[in-house]
C-alpha cells in the first residue's frame, strides 16, 4: 500500500475555531466604552443628558449598551 502523503494531521478548521474578523474587537470595546461614557454623561449633566425624559432609566440604558460589548467577549478567539 502506498503511504498518502497529502493527508495533514491536523483537524480541519470548523467556523467556530476561525478567528473573529478584524472589525470584531473595536466594535465590542465600542459598545463598552460608549455605554461607560452614556452613564457617565447622565451624571454628570445631572440626570438632563443623554436622553432626558428617559430619567433614571438612563442608567440602565448605559448598562445594556456595556452589556451587548461584554456579550461580544463570550464570542472573542
Amino acid at each position: 500500500m502506498a503511504k498518502d502523503t497529502n493527508r495533514s494531521t491536523k483537524p480541519a478548521r470548523t467556523a467556530e475555531d476561525a478567528p473573529n474578523p478584524v472589525w470584531f474587537k473595536p466594535v465590542m470595546f465600542g459598545f463598552m466604552l460608549v455605554g461607560l461614557a452614556w452613564i457617565v454623561v447622565f451624571y454628570v449633566s445631572q440626570s438632563t443628558l443623554p436622553v432626558s425624559s428617559l430619567g433614571s432609566w438612563n442608567i440602565l440604558v448605559g448598562f445594556g449598551i456595556m452589556f451587548i460589548g461584554f456579550l461580544m467577549t463570550t464570542r472573542w478567539r
